[in-house]
């Protein structure tokens, strides 16, 4: 019997010891392992359900997993004044279950513990969002695995989930990689959804996450059980090539430049998609003329397709008052494809959430006399998404907008 990979003979006979497959990998199990010592690396609620999942079965059998250290980078500080602390998730979750935890914010330096004496001899890191060194990761013994929560290399990056749904792609899938020791994503893989994955049907990164995780963290520990993690393990295994990477969509961190609207060329439907998943979106206006000053305006509710809306002049980049002093007044804007949104309540750089036309007198952005005359909310129309960039550069700023 012959095994292909890639148009090449990879082996002439099976062995006689029992023979596995899990998905698309073939290995035998006449290998020698020892008890897992797991130094996990997580941050948010996906690396929660991997831990969960390997905190089970440490209490089912500590002939499989004997110990697990979690790492994690230390809370920040937040709020006015910088005086709250913002503890990542998974530091509550460790705390819970009585595991060690060890909070830094680099590895430079850093040595990883050794539970009973012993070095750590695996290492999971499930979003977790430093990169782990080969000095690390050439001090455990069986190297390191990753969850990643798409099809490799598809959606490869810091933040697939936001992407998967950004793009409106509807297929789903998680991946469980080796750990490059130079690379995030292009470790060899060992386990993944079939393609082209599931079909879902989410909207939020929440909702999706409530899919994916379970899935990876499952994936996970069907790898620990098979042990593919064992070196030399004869697998199957999927490379990740160059190639394949660069026809693959890329997934990297969500920035406030991405939550800027572009209301030249976003549609109505890209602008209620992307507040839906990385909201609140964000624009910028001028207060006066000579271009001096200029204001951050947040989309705090966003926005609402109106389908029956008011008979209303809608220039281009210029939220519009219909109704003004009336209880029905409501403010309008018109997208790049002729549809009309209707704004809900905003904060504008400076003051706190209000009503849009509140909003904007207690900003001086306007005032009621013009607002009765030509019905804008804003002296000025919106900045477009070029100047505001050309702005930034000059003098960088994120204020109000996380």
């Amino acid at each position: 019997m012959k095994l292909l990979l890639h148009n090449r003979v990879l082996r002439n006979t099976l062995p006689k010891t029992a023979l596995l497959r899990s998905r698309t990998r073939y290995y035998t199990t006449k290998h020698e392992f020892e008890p897992l010592r797991i130094l996990f690396c997580g941050s948010d609620e996906f690396s929660i359900a991997s831990l969960l999942k390997l905190y089970d079965e440490h209490q089912k059998s500590k002939e499989v997993i004997t110990s697990i250290d979690v790492v994690c980078k230390p809370g920040k500080p937040t709020g006015r004044g910088l005086k709250t602390i913002r503890e990542v998730p998974i530091a509550k979750v460790a705390t819970k279950l009585y595991l060690p935890l060890h909070q830094i914010d680099t590895f430079r330096a850093w040595e990883p513990p050794k539970p009973q004496g012993l070095p750590i001899n695996l290492i999971i890191a499930v979003s977790f969002g430093l990169f782990v060194p080969r000095r690390i990761l050439g001090g455990a013994k069986y190297g390191g695995l990753n969850v990643h929560p798409s099809i490799l290399p598809d959606f490869h990056g810091a933040a697939p989930l936001h992407h998967i749904l950004l793009s409106g792609c509807k297929l789903a899938g998680v991946t469980v990689q080796m750990l490059h020791p130079k690379h995030f994503d292009q470790g060899k893989i060992l386990a993944q959804t079939p393609a082209p994955g599931w079909e879902h049907k989410c909207s939020t990164v929440p909702e999706l996450l409530g899919q994916v995780a379970p899935k990876g963290s499952d994936m996970l520990l069907d790898c620990i059980k098979d042990r593919l993690y064992l070196a030399g393990t004869d697998i199957l295994e999927k490379v990740q090539d160059d190639e394949t990477t660069e026809i693959a969509r890329a997934a990297p961190k969500i920035t406030p430049k991405d939550r800027l609207i572009d209301w030249d060329t976003w549609t109505a439907e890209k602008i209620l998609r992307r507040h839906q998943v990385i909201g609140p979106l964000w624009s910028s206006a001028r207060v006066n003329r000579d271009n001096s000053c200029e204001r951050r305006i947040i989309w705090s509710t966003g926005f609402e397709l109106c389908e029956d809306a008011p008979e209303v002049r809608l220039p281009v980049r210029q939220p519009m008052v219909s109704g003004y002093g009336t209880p029905s007044q409501s403010v309008y804007i018109r997208t790049c494809d002729n549809k009309v949104l209707r704004i809900g309540r905003i904060k504008i750089e400076g003051g706190s959430q209000a009503d849009p036309i509140q909003a904007a007198l207690q900003a001086s952005m306007n005032d009621s006399i013009a607002l009765s005359s030509d019905g804008s909310l804003f002296r000025f129309p919106l900045s477009s998404k070029q100047d505001v960039e050309k702005l930034s550069k000059a003098t960088p700023s994120t204020r109000g907008v996380e």
